[in-house]
Parts: C-alpha cells; structure tokens; sequence
C-alpha cells in the first residue's frame, strides 16, 4: 500500500513515497479506501522534527494527515448499522507512526468517521473533519449567546471560515481580520465587520466595539498581542495551546480538537450544515503523492485561500 511518510526529518524534500502493509478492520473500526487527505499546518510538524521526541516511541517512516475521504471497504465488528461498505465518508486521524491520512488505506474507530456530504468531491469532503471540528470546539469553549460580538483572527484560512460561518448561524455578530486582497472573501464567509489584519489588529477591533468583543477565536495565534480586544469578563479561545495569564476576569482557553475526534454527532451535525448551505468547503489544488513535497512547500509558502490536498486515485 502506497503512503507518503519521512524516515528523517527535513524539509519537503524529505516526504517520500513508502509501502506499507496492508491494515485490517478491528473490532468498533472501519477501514477506509482514502482518496483525499488534507495538507495543514500540524502536518508539516510531523515532517519537520518539532515532534520527534513524542515521535521516537514509533518506528519511522512517520505518515502526516489529519483528515480524509474515501470509500468504506471494511467494517470491523461491532462498528455499528450507522455505516456501510461502500459508503462515501469522511474521517479525522489522530497521526502516530505510519498511521496518518496520507495513505491509500487506514483503519480509524467507526465514532470518527460519517458520511460526506452529499454532491461534494472527495477533496472538498476531506477538507471538513479537522478545521470543521476545531471551530466547533473552539465556539463551544467560548460560549457565546445570540446577539454576542465575536471576533475572530486569521479568518481567511480554513479554521477561521469555518468559525465565522458557524457562528452566523448561531446568531453572533462577527467581527474579522483580513489582509486587502481577503476583505471580500472574508465578508462573503458572512463576517460583519472586517478590519485589516496585523499585530495590532486589537486595536481595530476595539475602534469598532469600545468596551471589546465577549469573545475571540485566535486562528492567526497573536496570543498575547490581541487579548486587549476582549472586554473584562470575556472568552478567549487559541488554536495552537496559548492560554493567557489571568486577567480582568477572561475565561482562556486552548482549543485542542482531539476532544472531538471520536465525537461523531457533531462531525455529522457540520456535514448536515455542508448540505444545507451553512459551510462552504475550500479546494486549491489535488497534488498525487508523488507530488505531496510540492503540496508542502506551497502550504508554507502561505497565502492559499482553499485548501491543498494528497490524492490517491486508483
């Protein structure tokens, strides 16, 4: 089975196609046929060595790939009725060894995988589970009622859209950062203000909301530089860990999707939400594995608006 993995750490260059055994369906898991994963930025720690020392208790090669569509080919007992052989689904991967998205094959537990929205390709439904996911955690964490101000930093990206979409739904008002070229995307995401991004973006968001916003979602992960956006006894929630030092009564929090990984209801709920128009799912370019150094150097070369993908066609 072909994968793209490192055997050592490096630069994109260090990507390489691997084979790997084929994997079976254990008890409460179902097997996938995987015919798109996503390129995000944790995956570029896998390959990097930021996380060699948690790395080192698993034999190289080390697989990235948070997320994927692809087809059921197997299902293990006790899995369920709520799936199929056969089905279109959609699935969010813990990566620990060789076992990441970017593989033709993976077993995952049957409570984190559902099915892909209906009349999407299977690159615009890999695209959902992980960033979908962590924007779900990151508004339950803050918290906010209908009529409350959020504001949300690095709204551009894929975590960001989604937080300012789900958000509408919920009956906040938002206010987002974006750089020139991105005000019009981030204002037809459903933002209803949008301020030029930096690291005083803080400031800009308090001219328009003087006493600060009751919460705020960090995409960008400024940390400390925009805390001052949030009113006394507001939420703040970061996507990277970052949790503020006490102050003027703010509830921090780090929002860690691992939280949610087998939480299939609410993986199933944002599907429903693709389906109904509320989510808008993000594609620039399918790269084949052979290509997947390619996919990387121009994830970390910024400025993608849709995300880049691994495709594996068979």
């Amino acid at each position: 089975m072909r994968a793209v993995g490192v055997f050592i750490h490096g630069g994109p260059e260090a990507l390489a196609l691997v084979d790997l055994p084929e994997v079976q369906a254990g008890p409460g898991e179902v097997r996938i046929r995987v015919q798109a994963a996503t390129v995000n930025p944790t995956d570029m720690a896998v390959r990097n060595g930021t996380r060699a020392e948690m790395q080192k208790v698993d034999p190289p090669p080390y697989v990235p790939g948070m997320e994927v569509a692809g087809i059921i080919d197997e299902i293990g007992e006790g899995a369920g009725a709520r799936l199929a052989i056969g089905d279109a689904v959609i699935g969010i991967v813990v990566p620990k060894g060789s076992h990441g998205a970017y593989r033709e094959q993976i077993v995952l537990p049957a409570t984190s995988v559902v099915r892909a929205p209906a009349g999407v390709s299977p690159a615009e439904a890999a695209t959902l589970p992980m960033n979908g996911l962590t924007a779900r955690r990151s508004l339950d964490l803050l918290g906010l009622s209908p009529g409350q101000v959020l504001a949300v930093t690095g709204a551009a990206g894929a975590y960001g859209g989604y937080v300012i979409q789900l958000a509408k739904a919920e009956g906040l008002t938002v206010i987002a950062d974006a750089s020139e070229a991105d005000e019009s995307l981030v204002a037809s995401l459903g933002a209803d203000i949008v301020v030029r991004r930096g690291d005083d973006v803080a400031a800009r968001f308090r001219a328009q909301f003087p006493d600060g916003v009751d919460g705020l979602a960090d995409g960008a992960v400024l940390n400390d530089k925009v805390i001052a956006a949030v009113r006394d006894g507001g939420a703040f929630t970061s996507v990277r860990g970052f949790v503020g030092e006490p102050q003027r009564g703010i509830a921090f929090t780090a929002t860690l999707v691992r939280a949610y990984v087998e939480e299939w209801e609410k993986l199933d709920r944002l599907r429903q939400q693709v389906e109904d128009g509320v989510l808008t799912l993000r594609v620039a370019e399918v790269y084949p594995p052979e290509r997947a150094a390619e996919a990387h150097r121009r994830h970390e070369a910024g400025g993608t608006r849709g995300r880049l993908l691994i495709g594996f066609d068979r």
